[in-house]
C-alpha cells in the first residue's frame, strides 16, 4: 500500500526533525517547507494526504496560506499548529476550514494521534467493526439453533439492522454477503417461529411471552398520552416503514427530540388493508368485518379503497374506549407531495387539537414504484441503496420539516409507528389457485390455493388467524422468508419480473417487527 504523504510547513522546521523522523518510522512520507509560498508550490505539484501548518510564520502567515491551500484543494486536510488555544482558531476548526489543531509544544504522540484520526480512522474503525461483526455473527448463528422468544427475536433483528447500517460504511470489508446469508437463515427460523406461535398469540393477547400486536398499539402507546388535554398528540403512521429506514430517519431527529423506542409485531398478512386498519380500529380484520361490515371492503383488491374508513374506525375506537377529547380529532392522509407541503405549512393550526392522526404513504409508494420503474431500480439496486434513497427523501421531505416545526412547540408529543415493513423478494414460489384468487405477491386468498409448505403458511380456517372469511370455501396462503408467489402461467416471465422487488404481506422480520416511537421536543 502506498505511504500516506504529509507536508509539514513551519519556518522553524529544523526544530521539528525528531517529529519528522518519528512519523517516517511510523510509515508516513513527510516533506517539509519553511514558508507559505514554497508550500503552495509543493501542493500544486504533488498530491498530499495531510498538511501540518504553523499559524505564525514570517511572510505569508498560516491563515493566509490555509486559504490559498483550500483554493487549490478544498478537501485536503490541514492541521493548524498554534502557540495558544485561541477561541477564534477553535471556531475555525469547528467551521471545517481546518481538520484539527495542535498547541505548541507538540509531542510525538499528539502528532501520531492526529495522523491516525485523519488518515487511518476509517481503516481502523473498519478493522474493529469486522472483529465485532464476526463475534456477533457467531453469537447470532448459535442463538438461531435454540428456541427463541419474541423479545429475543426483536434483539436479533435489531442487531442485524445495526450491522446492515454499519457495514454500509465499510464496503471494503466484503462482509455484506455473509450478513445477507445470516438474514436469510434468521428469516427461515423466524418464519417457523411465527408459524408455530401466531395462532396462540391471537388467543393470548396481553399475557407474558406474547408480543404486542397491531390492534393493541393505540391502547398501549397512544391513549395513555391523552390524559393531559393540554398536550397535543400527533399519531403518525408511516406506511411500509422498515426498522433500518427508521434508524436512518432517527439520525435526523435525535437533535430535536427525546426519543423512546418500543417494538411490536404486525398482524398477518402484513399488508395495508389488514395491519393499518388494525392500528386505527384496535380490532383484527375478522372483527371489523363482523362488527362493521360496511367499513370492510371485502370485494376490493385496491389497498387504498380498503383503507377508506380509517378515520371512521378510529372514531369508533375512541368511542368504545370512552375517550373524551376536548375537540374533534383531525385525520390527514399524505398521499402526494402537495398534501405533505400543505400539512407542513399549516402545522401550527393543528397545535390546538388534542389529537391529530397522520398517515404518510410515501415509503409504500417507493416500494411499489421500484417494482415497475427501471430508474428506481437503478437508483436503489440493493438494500444499502434503498436506505440511502430513504435518507435522501427524508432529508428533503416536508415530513422532516413538519417534525422540526413540531419540535419548536410546547406541550406536544408524537407517537410514530408503521403498519408493516417490506422485504426484498429474491425467490419465487409456484402457486396454484382459481382465477378469482387475489393478485397479491406475498399473500393470497381464494379457492383451491396450493403452494409448497416450505414457502408458505396455509390458512385453512380464516378464524384461526382472525381474518375475514370471505366465503366458506376461501382460504389464505402467506409467503415465508423472501418468497413471492408466481402462477404457472407465464411462470418464468413473472418470476423474472418480480424478482428483486420490495414487497409486503408475508412473514419476515423486516415486515413484522416494527418500531413504536414516542417523541417529545428537547
Amino acid at each position: 500500500m502506498d505511504k500516506k504523504k504529509i507536508l509539514w510547513v513551519d519556518d522553524e522546521i529544523d526544530l521539528l526533525r525528531s517529529h519528522i523522523i518519528f512519523l517516517s518510522e511510523k510509515g508516513y512520507e513527510v516533506d517539509t517547507a519553511t514558508n507559505g509560498e514554497d508550500a503552495l508550490s509543493m501542493v500544486r505539484e504533488k498530491v498530499y494526504d495531510l498538511i501540518f501548518l504553523d499559524e505564525m510564520m514570517a511572510g505569508m502567515g498560516g491563515l493566509e496560506t490555509l486559504s490559498k491551500i483550500k483554493e487549490i484543494n478544498s478537501a485536503l486536510p490541514v492541521v493548524m499548529i498554534t502557540k495558544s488555544e485561541e477561541e477564534s482558531l477553535m471556531n475555525e476548526a469547528i467551521g471545517g476550514k481546518i481538520s484539527d489543531y495542535l498547541t505548541k509544544p507538540v509531542n510525538p504522540s499528539q502528532v501520531l494521534l492526529v495522523c491516525k484520526k485523519i488518515l487511518e480512522s476509517k481503516k481502523i474503525v473498519g478493522q474493529y467493526a469486522a472483529k465485532d461483526y464476526l463475534q456477533d455473527f457467531n453469537i447470532i448463528s448459535q442463538k438461531l439453533l435454540g428456541g427463541l422468544d419474541y423479545e429475543e427475536w426483536i434483539d436479533i433483528y435489531l442487531k442485524l439492522v445495526n450491522w446492515s447500517i454499519e457495514l454500509d460504511k465499510h464496503p471494503e470489508l466484503g462482509l455484506k454477503e455473509t450478513l445477507s446469508d445470516l438474514y436469510k437463515e434468521a428469516n427461515k427460523e423466524f418464519s417457523k417461529f411465527v408459524e408455530r406461535n401466531y395462532p396462540d398469540w391471537l388467543q393470548s393477547m396481553g399475557k407474558p411471552n406474547v408480543p404486542t400486536l397491531s390492534p393493541e398499539v393505540p391502547e398501549k402507546y397512544l391513549f395513555k398520552n391523552l390524559r393531559d388535554e393540554n398536550t397535543s398528540i400527533f399519531y403518525i403512521v408511516i406506511d411500509c416503514l422498515r426498522m433500518d429506514q427508521w434508524q436512518i430517519m432517527e439520525q435526523h431527529l435525535s437533535e430535536y427530540f427525546k426519543i423512546e423506542k418500543n417494538y411490536y409485531y404486525s398482524i398477518l398478512p402484513t399488508a395495508t388493508p389488514y395491519s393499518r386498519n388494525a392500528l386505527f380500529s384496535g380490532l383484527f380484520p375478522a372483527d371489523i368485518e363482523k362488527y362493521y361490515p360496511d367499513l370492510w371492503m371485502s370485494g376490493s383488491e385496491d389497498e387504498n379503497s380498503m383503507n377508506k374508513y380509517e378515520k371512521d374506525l378510529f372514531k369508533l375506537l375512541l368511542d368504545r374506549k370512552r375517550i373524551k377529547l376536548k375537540n374533534e380529532f383531525k385525520y390527514i392522509k399524505i398521499i402526494d407531495p402537495e398534501v405533505g407541503r400543505n400539512f407542513e405549512q399549516n402545522i401550527y393550526s393543528y397545535k390546538n387539537n388534542q389529537l391529530t392522526a397522520v398517515v404518510v404513504n410515501f415509503l409504500d409508494m417507493i416500494a411499489h414504484g421500484r417494482s415497475d420503474s427501471d430508474i428506481l431500480k437503478e437508483i436503489a439496486p440493493d438494500e444499502a441503496a434503498y436506505r440511502s434513497l430513504t435518507n435522501s427523501w427524508f432529508t428533503h421531505s416536508s415530513l422532516l420539516a413538519s417534525f422540526k416545526a413540531l419540535a419548536k412547540m410546547d406541550k406536544v408529543k408524537l407517537v410514530v409507528t408503521t403498519d408493516h415493513g417490506s422485504i426484498r423478494c429474491m425467490r419465487g414460489a409456484k402457486v396454484l389457485g382459481d382465477r378469482e384468487a387475489s393478485t397479491n405477491l406475498r399473500f393470497k386468498y381464494g379457492r383451491n390455493l396450493k403452494a409448497d409448505n416450505k414457502n408458505a403458511v396455509f390458512v385453512k380456517n380464516a378464524s384461526d388467524y382472525k381474518l375475514p372469511k370471505r366465503g366458506v370455501t376461501i382460504n389464505y396462503i402467506i409467503a415465508k422468508e423472501d418468497y413471492y408467489f408466481v402462477y404457472p402461467t407465464d411462470y418464468h416471465k413473472y418470476l423474472s419480473y418480480y424478482k428483486d422487488t420490495f414487497q409486503h404481506g408475508g412473514i419476515s422480520m423486516e415486515e413484522m417487527i416494527l418500531p413504536v416511537i414516542t417523541m417529545e421536543p428537547k
